[in-house]
This record gives C-alpha cells, structure tokens and sequence, in this order.
C-alpha cells in the first residue's frame, strides 16, 4: 500500500536505573540500565518530497539545529536511498536532556522512514547513539553494553510520575568524563511487582552513576531533585539533567507538578506516566 505521509510519536526516554560497568577499548562505555518511556513526547511528521529536507517547530524548537547535526537528518542518511522526503520535528521535549529527545526523534525517523519508503530499517543503527535502539521500540528494556543489547523485564506496575527540567542542557561527554570510576556493579534482577510504591523502593537501591559527575558539572540539577522530594522516589535521569520522581497516583502527580511550577515558574515540568 502507497504511503504518502506519515506521524509518529517520539516519547521522552526515561532511565530510572543506569550502572556504568565498564569502558571499551574504543572509549565507549558499557552500560546496565532500566529504561522506561512517558506518554509524551516529540512528533516526526513527514511526506513524499523530491529532497530531503528538515523544519523544526514547536514550543522548545529555539536552538535546535535544521542541518545534519541533527539526529533525525542523520537517521534519513542511514538509509542511503536516493528519495526525498519532507520532514517537521515538533519539538516538546527539552534538548541535552538526558530523556533520548534526540534519540527518540531519530528512531520515530527510521520507523517513519521505512514505511513512508517501504525499506527495511537500516542496520547498526546504535552508531546514531546508545539510546537509538531502545527508542525504537519504546517499552520497559533492560538495555546493557553500548545500548545495543536489549532484553525484556517483567512487566512494570503503573507509574506515575512528574519530570523536571530547570532549563539547563548538559552535554554526555563532559558527564561521563567526570565519572572518575568507570568499572561499577551491574544493576539488580528486575522484581514484577504491581505496586508503586514496592517498585520505588528497588529502585533506590539502584543507582545512576552519572548523577553525581552531572551535578558536579551543573549543581542545579540537585535543585531539582529537591523539588522532587515529596515524590516516593527522585533521581536523575540519563546524563541531566532532567530528573523524574515517581509518586502514588495521577493525582498527586499533578499536585506536585503544580507546586513545583509555583516555586520555580521557569523550569520544565511535566506530570506523566511511565510505561
């Protein structure tokens, strides 16, 4: 069946657990880490076009390259078909983020691409970033070595949940260039459990190795999780320095969101669901 345009969702990426265990000769760094997805996100709209060609608009499009340093004109390229297509990334997640924005709008590329093509999705696509190939199929992953080995988890309980973001980008290189000790303990066996509270409780006892280094480059983001603390569990997520706090129901996901917004009314908040 022809396709001649196509929308697809990127949703926000979230790490709620990220053990770095090691470091390749190559300099890439192995990784341990549980990953789950909010219900919001990006939008990749796209149609037939003699060219290829990139429009970004938006609420949080200020600063977000057109040119191949983009993520999503460098996922087209992978596919090294000589067509056209016409692009626009709506931009609702906040860049450099540590929640895959540029991750998750590369893989709604390729998935879009595909059908909107008719090709198959190209292959090593991890050369994009480690958290390409989780955003491609945006479930709860267990996601280890260089973002390229993926396995299921036990179906997490609901997960209600506020994000934060106090306007700041933090780059991956400088975050991992801090962390001084590269060889640390994987992360624990995924329980299946069904309730939220249960669940925040193993995920304290997990880690984000990233999150000190990342505060020690951009101490707002301690700021943030502060905010978090009425939330039954808060840390950071990927590299920052967006943080997430996991609370008991949609309703206290909204109070807190809404009492965050009040003290500080120019960061990024979000009330959502993790799933």
């Amino acid at each position: 069946m022809t396709v001649n345009s196509v929308r697809r969702t990127a949703r926000a990426k979230v790490n709620l657990t990220l053990h770095v265990t090691g470091q390749r000769a190559d300099g890439y760094h192995l990784l341990d880490s549980l990953v789950c997805f909010a219900d919001i996100g990006d939008f990749i709209d796209m149609r037939e076009a003699d060219a290829l060609s990139l429009s970004v608009d938006g609420p949080l499009a200020a600063g977000v390259p057109t040119d191949e340093r983009n993520l999503v004109l460098q996922a087209a390229r992978l596919f090294g078909a000589d067509k056209g297509a016409a692009i626009n990334l709506s931009k609702h997640l906040p860049h450099a983020a540590g929640i895959g924005g540029g991750s998750a709008d590369a893989a709604a590329t390729l998935l879009a691409l595909a059908e909107l093509w008719d090709l198959p999705l190209p292959e090593d696509v991890v050369r994009l970033g480690a958290d390409v190939p989780v955003c491609l199929s945006p479930m709860a992953l267990r996601m280890r070595g260089v973002g390229d080995e993926l396995s299921v988890v036990p179906p997490l309980p609901e997960l209600p949940a506020v994000l934060v973001n106090p306007r700041v980008a933090v780059e991956t290189p400088p975050v991992f260039k801090a962390l001084t000790q590269k060889e640390n303990a994987p992360m624990g066996v995924v329980p299946e459990c069904a309730d939220v509270g249960v669940f925040a409780k193993w995920c304290a006892e997990q880690r984000n190795d990233l999150q000190a280094p990342a505060i020690s480059i951009e101490p707002t983001i301690q700021d943030a999780l502060d905010a978090l603390e009425p939330a039954l569990f808060a840390r950071m997520s990927g590299s920052g320095a967006t943080c997430f706090g996991l609370c008991e129901n949609a309703d206290s996901t909204k109070e807190l969101a809404k009492t965050i917004r009040g003290k500080h009314p120019d960061w990024w908040v979000v009330a959502t669901n993790f799933s």
